[in-house]
């Protein structure tokens, strides 16, 4: 809805704007200065990498009964500074007068939960305790995006978002955040 309305307030008062999806937004800043801190942790790859390491006993799966190749649901990640620079070009393109409209960010392909908890056993070197579950209400089996538009218009190109090194950062980050907090 406020989609819409942006579009309805460009044509009526020609404002320039942008409104940029994300797909599952995860990993750390390289450096490891900045990252994401959640109490409680709900979102898959930190919550795999506590599970992981030991901070949490283990990984609740929501499903294994979906139609996709591991029966369990896809989802589409994207690195926080692949989203950060989309966000930078965005910005430039509204200060030079040109409007955005709707763009999806993400990378155009799916990784499973399971092909996220074995990402996080490599990242962390230990195996991820899993309890299976039920599905939630409402999951669908699979979210991609569809980021084509944004990238021909920019010419951007996620640069961080493989599934490892987006793992490997959040490692980073929660290593020097949290585990060191817990010191």
């Amino acid at each position: 809805m406020v989609e819409r309305i942006l579009a309805d307030a460009e044509i009526a008062h020609g404002l320039r704007w942008a409104a940029l999806r994300y797909f599952n937004a995860g990993g750390a800043d390289p450096d490891g200065g900045i990252g994401e801190c959640h109490e409680p942790e709900i979102h898959l790859i930190p919550a795999a990498l506590e599970a992981a390491c030991g901070v949490r006993e283990k990984l609740e799966l929501f499903g294994t009964d979906y139609p996709t190749p591991d029966g369990t649901c896809i989802r589409d990640y994207i690195h926080v500074t692949d989203l950060a620079e989309a966000h930078v070009l965005a910005i430039e393109a509204l200060l030079e007068g040109r409007s955005i409209g709707t763009r999806n960010l993400g990378t155009g392909k799916g990784h499973s939960n399971r092909e996220v908890m074995a990402a996080a056993a490599r990242a962390v070197g230990q195996p991820v305790p899993v309890q299976e579950t039920d599905r939630r209400p409402g999951d669908p089996p699979e979210l991609v995006a569809d980021a084509s538009a944004f990238r021909r218009e920019f010419g951007w190109e996620p640069r961080y978002s493989d599934l490892d090194t987006i793992v490997s950062t959040a490692w980073s980050w929660l290593q020097s955040w949290k585990l060191n907090k817990a010191k």
